[in-house]
């Protein structure tokens, strides 16, 4: 958004990515979103860039379209206002971890064994893998004949959503039925969503305003230019996204540097994270969370990863409606502090998965309470 700090980013190159989105900026988002596309579009040509490959929404846009979706199609348009040619590529529905489409259709799918729906859930849509996706845009990078224009990328298969989220759950194993609402006011479903998904209100009312419209390719002329992609089915990409629902397989966004407690919904997990300031080398740290993390033997916790003086990862091995973790970390800092990090990982197997995971809310806090009791009595 600072024009002014683009060109040391663009020194020396000739391919840039454009992946930026501000749903979550809230209102007023679309116009800066086009100002965002004309500093970046700026800083290329003023930079000698060649090439900007960007990824954007798949929507009909001569159909009525949610603002949202009219957004990602304009931002396009602003692109390719520049002299540097543009590769644009448009996807609706991403399958895979991280993905928000995805994580929405994951936990309300977990949450609810009868799932209320609006009656949109019924449109059409053709959801792509993540590795599609990556490979649409590594492809483009060697590939210059898709250079300066659009193309419209789905997986094999068009489908609904209340299809896709049938699939996800014949993979988890659970059986779904749903009750379809006649009309449900936005705001309440962008609040429920972000209540129970990792999706944030201000994204969730925008998401799901695009989603009110069919999502599927029209113009299928993406497989003359790159016929190496080999496209990927919705359930085998539900598989593999379901291979990464472990603590190192993760992005850990809240390891960010702000707040010592944190607890959020991410990538299929809930996460409780907290941390303390610990006057202590880094050594001395370690050998106390291995004796600490005994007492964790007889609640069949057993080690699933150890860094030696840095992190300590548990795995409990208990019969409950999901899977968790207990994470201990050291950081230390250049500035020779010190800090212990405690992180509780669990994902959840359907609405007792949840119910579990808020009733021994009090449970892991009092862990945590008894590992800073160890460290000042240390």
């Amino acid at each position: 958004m600072d024009a002014s700090t683009l060109a040391p980013a663009f020194e020396g190159v000739e391919t840039a990515y454009y992946l930026i989105h501000n749903m979550s900026s809230g209102h007023g988002y679309t116009e800066i979103e086009l100002e965002a596309a004309r500093n970046f579009s700026g800083a290329a040509e003023a930079c000698g860039a060649r090439h900007i490959i960007y990824l954007g929404g798949l929507a009909d846009e001569s159909q009525h379209i949610a603002p949202h979706m009219r957004s990602r199609i304009e931002t396009g348009a602003t692109l390719r206002q520049g002299q540097v040619p543009v590769t644009e590529f448009r996807a609706g529905v991403i399958a895979g971890s991280g993905s928000i489409s995805f994580e929405m259709i994951r936990f309300m799918t977990e949450l609810f064994p009868v799932i209320p729906a609006p009656v949109w859930i019924k449109n059409k849509s053709q959801p792509i893998s993540t590795q599609n996706v990556i490979d649409y845009l590594l492809s483009a990078l060697d590939n210059h004949d898709g250079q300066g224009r659009v193309f419209e990328i789905g997986g094999p298969d068009v489908t609904t959503y209340r299809e896709l989220m049938l699939q996800y759950a014949a993979v988890r194993g659970h059986k779904r039925s749903f009750l379809l609402l006649p009309y449900v006011p936005l705001w309440f479903m962008a609040f429920g969503i972000g209540l129970m998904t990792p999706v944030p209100s201000p994204i969730a009312r925008a998401l799901v305003g695009g989603l009110s419209s069919d999502s599927v390719v029209v113009h299928d002329n993406v497989r003359e230019i790159y016929p190496e992609v080999n496209l990927i089915d919705f359930e085998s990409a539900t598989r593999e996204a379901l291979t990464h629902l472990h603590p190192l397989k993760i992005e850990r966004v809240w390891e960010d540097g702000a707040g010592r407690i944190k607890t959020l919904k991410h990538e299929g997990f809930f996460i409780d994270y907290r941390k303390i300031k610990v006057e202590a080398p880094p050594e001395k740290i370690f050998q106390t969370i291995i004796k600490f993390a005994k007492h964790f033997e007889a609640q069949k916790f057993v080690v699933d990863n150890i860094e030696p003086n840095y992190s300590l990862l548990l795995r409990l091995q208990a019969k409950i409606p999901g899977e968790s973790w207990i994470e201990w970390r050291v950081i230390d800092h250049a500035s020779s502090v010190t800090y212990l990090s405690q992180t509780v990982f669990f994902a959840p197997r359907g609405l007792a998965g949840f119910l579990f995971w808020y009733a021994f809310r009090p449970l892991r806090e009092f862990a945590f309470y008894k590992l800073m009791k160890v460290f000042r009595a240390a």
